[in-house]
């Protein structure tokens, strides 16, 4: 299948860690015209102004990675902002692509659309079989809508309208463009930060919360961005096979897990931290297990190919380049 390179290809949120990786890729395979625009920019909330800018570029693709993201706290803060502008964003794209002829989108989902209690590795079909895990529960909605959207309108308008629309779901992501805040960042980036900051000041133990014995699964975000283009780029007859017209998301992970422990370790190791490591077990340890299943994307004939030792590496060096002075 030859790739039209010329092609315009709009990717909402390019600023963001993985619609900046996405745009990496989409740059080393040779895409030239790819387009995007700032929050300053356009409002994805404002369906007016969502529908003059794609009735103005008329891009032949969408990848929709933009969203609201927050971690825990921010998902307690702020629940009404979650669901609403993830909602909107959703939505205003989705309808906007359909009605300006956009035959191709990918929709970036995430790993908190399945139940807080679903069988491990989770499978693409432990969708809506129970609660979700109640403090990411609006956003967790959100992102389940922007599936179904993708589904809705694929049952209604594929046959006769031509359009493809699917859905990816990533598993813990990090690397290039995560972020660091010391509040509200995910467990990568928020080690990065500890271990850094206790290296330069020569402490001699970083305390880690709860005990260490939680696995969790880490994908490399340029990894996440090769496997968005390469289920963006699959022939449907091959993607079909694989899908069914009420399930047709597909898991995103590395395919194995490790303990917080045996991570804080591998990013104490990048950093070149020389300290102890201890863990507060009086601390809470969160879900015992969150791994993905990603047998269907690998049979699709994806494997993830940065191994965390190394994407640690190269998370660390852009941290050092973009977040420290």
């Amino acid at each position: 299948m030859s790739l039209d390179l010329n092609q315009k290809i709009y990717v909402a949120g390019h600023m963001g860690m993985v619609g900046s990786a996405i745009v990496r890729n989409l740059k080393s395979k040779g895409f030239r015209n790819i387009i995007g625009r700032t929050h300053a920019e356009l409002d994805l909330t404002n369906q007016a102004a969502v529908r003059a800018f794609f009735e103005q570029e008329k891009p032949a693709q969408v990848y929709l990675a933009a969203a609201k993201v927050g971690g825990i706290h921010a998902n307690n803060t702020f629940p009404a902002e979650f669901i609403y502008q993830n909602l909107m964003m959703e939505a205003n794209i989705v309808h906007q692509a359909f009605e300006n002829g956009v035959k191709k989108l990918l929709f970036l989902g995430s790993s908190c659309i399945y139940p807080k209690l679903a069988p491990q590795p989770m499978s693409e079909n432990a969708l809506l079989t129970g609660k979700l895990e109640s403090t990411n529960e609006p956003y967790a909605i959100a992102k389940i809508a922007g599936i179904k959207l993708c589904e809705s309108y694929n049952r209604q308008y594929g046959d006769s309208h031509g359009i493809d629309y699917r859905s990816v779901m990533p598993t813990n992501l990090y690397g290039p463009g995560d972020n660091y805040h010391p509040e509200n960042s995910h467990v990568i980036p928020a080690l990065i930060r500890r271990f850094h900051e206790a290296k330069v000041a020569n402490t001699p133990e970083v305390l880690i919360w709860g005990t260490g014995t939680p696995k969790r699964e880490f994908l490399y975000v340029d990894d996440m961005a090769a496997a968005s283009v390469f289920v963006m780029d699959l022939a449907k007859e091959i993607y079909d096979k694989y899908m069914s017209p009420m399930q047709s998301h597909i898991n995103v992970g590395f395919g194995s897990d490790v303990t917080i422990a045996e991570l804080a370790k591998a990013v104490g190791t990048a950093v070149g931290y020389q300290g102890q490591i201890t863990f507060d077990s009086s601390k809470p340890d969160g879900a015992p297990r969150k791994w993905m299943d990603s047998s269907r994307l690998n049979q699709l004939g994806w494997q993830a190919k940065i191994d965390l030792d190394i994407g640690l590496e190269q998370a660390y060096a852009d941290f050092l380049k973009n977040h420290t002075k």
